[in-house]
Parts: structure tokens; C-alpha cells; sequence
């Protein structure tokens, strides 16, 4: 039997999501910003999602392993269940119209959410995730109230730490999600080595205003650009 061409072509778009999914997991575990099965990632084709199951071990995750849900939470695909964390990724989705979201235990960030309520603006770099980087109240893993906290945090922002936790990032897709993450871990590391110096200094408005003309007028990033 052979699928019409729609339907073959949205399962290989389904597959193709599954394996960008677990080699995210893999990639973020290398890099060490995972580890064992702490973690988890999510990314959506229109009101589809597939998503890190729950207990995997992210470093040899595989792209079957990975569950598929829709907007509303219902599995509609995989054999295991999703992460506990489902809650905090829907919501990420709904409220933001995130294309994936990315999930961590990484090492500085979480060092750093032990400590801080806010790591503060100290490279032009965090302008990319919105600014300086909430933490949200610690709340037990999978709950309600920490998918809540994590949703407040994030007004505004690609990035916020989660208290005694780690962090979570968000893009328009799953590449904008891991850069996110990677800025992120980057700059908690460098927050921490200032701040083993001395008191970090903090951007001010002025100096951020600065930064966004300079960024305009420059044409940073474009093609054109010299």
C-alpha cells in the first residue's frame, strides 16, 4: 500500500522533527549542558510536537524514541511518554508561539540559580535573549506552578533561569532555541568569572540604546554589512 503524496510528505516532515529533536539531546549532551536523562527538548510543525520522552538518557537518545504530541498535550505518536515536563513546553508554545523549546541542567546556569534573582545585563551579547535573565521561584519539577513561574520569567525574554533548577530557552525554531542556550550558558559563565573578581559592571539603558543604534545603523549580521 502507498501513502498519497500529503500524507507521505507530512510523515517524512514528522520524522524529520523526531531526529532534529534527538540529535539536539546528543549535541547539548557532548557539549555537556545535559547529562543522564535531565533535560528535555521540544519542536513544532504547526500543532504538532515532538518531544524528549521521559527517563531517556539525552546523550544516545534516537529519533524513534522521541513522542509526538499536539497542542492540547494528547500523544498521538511514539511508544513512550513525553517528559514530565510537557506542561512547561505547551505553555511555551501557546503563550510565546515558541518553534521549539529547549530545556537544561547546565552547569553554570543552574550554579547561578542558586544564588540570583536576575543574573544582570553584563555583555551586549544577553541582548539577544531580551535582556537580563529572570530566575523563577523554585517550584517541584512537572508542576503547574513551575510551568507557571517559567511562563512569567520568560515575558519578554528567550532565556530565564529556574530557581535551584536550570534553565529554559525558546526560539522560532530549534536552531534559535540552542543558540539561545548557548548565549546563555556563555554568559552565566561570564557573570560568575567577573564576579569572582569583583562586582560585575552592568549596562545601563544608555549604554543598551547605544548598542541597538549601533546594531541598526551598522546593518550587523546582513549580507551587505562591512
Amino acid at each position: 500500500m502507498f501513502l498519497d503524496a500529503p500524507v507521505a510528505c507530512a510523515a517524512m516532515q514528522l520524522a524529520d522533527l523526531r531526529e532534529d529533536v534527538a540529535a539536539a539531546c546528543r549535541r547539548l549532551a557532548a557539549d555537556g549542558l545535559v547529562h543522564a536523562t535531565a533535560g528535555n527538548v521540544s519542536a513544532r510543525d504547526g500543532d504538532l510536537i515532538a518531544i524528549t520522552p521521559t527517563g531517556a538518557r539525552l546523550e544516545e537518545l534516537r529519533a524513534e524514541e522521541v513522542a509526538v504530541v499536539d497542542r492540547s498535550g494528547a500523544q498521538v505518536d511514539g511508544a513512550l511518554a513525553p517528559t514530565s515536563e510537557l506542561e512547561l513546553h505547551l505553555g511555551v508554545v501557546e503563550r510565546f508561539g515558541a518553534g521549539a523549546v529547549v530545556h537544561t541542567h547546565a552547569p553554570f546556569a543552574t550554579a547561578l540559580s542558586c544564588v540570583l534573582d536576575e543574573v544582570p545585563l553584563v555583555h551586549y551579547e544577553m541582548l539577544m535573549l531580551g535582556g537580563p535573565v529572570r530566575v523563577a521561584p523554585y517550584a517541584t519539577f512537572g508542576t503547574p506552578e513551575l510551568a507557571a513561574g517559567c511562563l512569567d520569567a520568560l515575558d519578554g525574554r528567550t532565556a530565564a533561569l529556574m530557581a535551584n533548577h536550570g534553565a529554559i530557552t525558546w526560539g522560532s525554531d530549534l536552531a534559535g532555541a540552542l543558540a539561545a542556550t548557548e548565549v546563555l550558558e556563555w554568559a552565566c559563565e561570564v557573570y560568575w568569572r567577573a564576579a569572582q573578581l569583583g562586582t560585575p559592571r552592568v549596562m545601563d539603558d544608555a549604554a543598551r540604546e547605544e548598542f541597538m543604534t549601533a546594531l541598526t545603523q551598522r546593518g550587523y549580521g546582513r549580507k551587505e554589512a562591512r
